[in-house]
């Protein structure tokens, strides 16, 4: 609401309804429009319309219902249509454990949808955070015209501590113009203005290869390696931009946890107490998953020996840590739909030191 959501369309589902309920009370008072659809296929098409009506427009499930989404989600970065997208995880595979936590969506959210595509995926670890975060990801979806996850999970969704809903910040809007090109730009990287419907710019949103107009040009090689050329580099040309992580007791450390998420919190007190012991341990918390933080995980190479990965998955960002990292590097997995404890990590770095 801070951000300017004007429009909710969802489905409920365990752990994210809580979200949902609080759109449906909140949105019509503030002039927004909330929807209730028959399922999450039609929940991201209906946020999709919505956007190209003009409005800032977003979505919140879990993951069966985020991987009912993917379709609807490749379609939207393809017509570079702004839009966000709360994940709440839970421990999976398929229904799983509905009410239970995990981490196991981080690799979907980059390759559920198939073809090469860039995205931006944040990760909140506190309740301020997602109100900090998901600010942020309205306004990088504006800025960058592309669908923006924020990659909670269970522990976070249902956190119960204090925040501050304050107003220290600044609202993107997307730049509109029905001039030029709605789907190309001079630059490589460039992000094209987006007129809404009924502005006069006769639009084609096609998910078919198109042109800088939106014409379909789906047997022209060079039309098709131009767009999809583009559309990456808009993210990662940015980078620098995007990536954000947070650095406690790095400067002197022998041995670095990277973590992300709820696990973090564990991480950061089970640092904090091992240095109580005079051990030096540090954190690297990363609040961007994709892109990947690759030089803030590179930078550890030879600076610290080796690296702890605690994730409530089995090990899709320690997968992502070692292409960056060539010392030791130790992975922890933990699917049992609990949260990783922080006497384990004490354990498994004690172990390391």
């Amino acid at each position: 609401m801070a951000a300017g959501c004007g429009f909710y369309a969802g489905y409920p589902i365990t752990p994210s309804s809580e979200i949902m309920e609080g759109m449906a009370e909140l949105l019509p008072k503030a002039g927004g429009a909330f929807i209730q659809m028959e399922d999450e296929i039609a929940s991201i098409s209906a946020v999709i319309g919505a956007s190209w009506a003009g409005a800032k427009a977003m979505t919140a499930t879990s993951g069966p219902g985020f991987s009912l989404m993917m379709e609807g989600l490749g379609y939207a970065v393809f017509t570079e249509t702004p839009c966000v997208i709360i994940d709440i995880q839970r421990a999976g595979p398929c229904t799983g454990q509905a009410t239970r936590v995990g981490s196991g969506d981080i690799m979907q959210s980059k390759w559920g949808m198939h073809g090469d595509v860039e995205i931006v995926a944040l990760s909140p670890w506190s309740v301020q955070e997602m109100y900090d975060l998901t600010i942020r990801a309205f306004n990088l979806a504006e800025r960058l015209r592309l669908p923006v996850f924020l990659l909670a999970d269970e522990a976070v969704g249902h956190l119960h501590e204090t925040a501050e809903f304050h107003d220290r910040f600044e609202t993107e809007q997307r730049v509109r113009g029905t001039d030029g090109t709605p789907f190309g730009s001079a630059e490589p990287g460039g992000v094209p203005p987006m007129p809404r419907f009924g502005d006069g710019a006769n639009l084609l949103v096609t998910g078919s290869t198109h042109d800088d107009r939106g014409f379909r040009r789906v047997e022209e090689a060079e039309a098709h390696a131009r767009l999809v050329g583009r559309l990456r580099r808009k993210v990662l040309d940015r980078r620098d931009e995007l990536v954000d992580v947070e650095r406690h007791e790095l400067d002197d450390a022998e041995v670095a946890v990277v973590a992300y998420g709820f696990t973090a919190r564990g991480a950061l007190a089970a640092v904090r107490e091992l240095r109580g012991r005079g051990k030096k341990v540090g954190l690297l918390r990363l609040r961007t998953l994709w892109p990947f933080p690759e030089r803030e995980v590179a930078a550890l190479d030879g600076k610290v020996r080796a690296v702890f990965v605690p994730e409530m998955n089995h090990g899709q960002v320690a997968g992502e840590v070692r292409k960056c990292f060539r010392g030791e590097l130790r992975s922890y997995g933990q699917t049992d739909g609990e949260v990783i404890g922080v006497e384990t990590m004490v354990a498994e770095l004690e172990r390391m030191v």
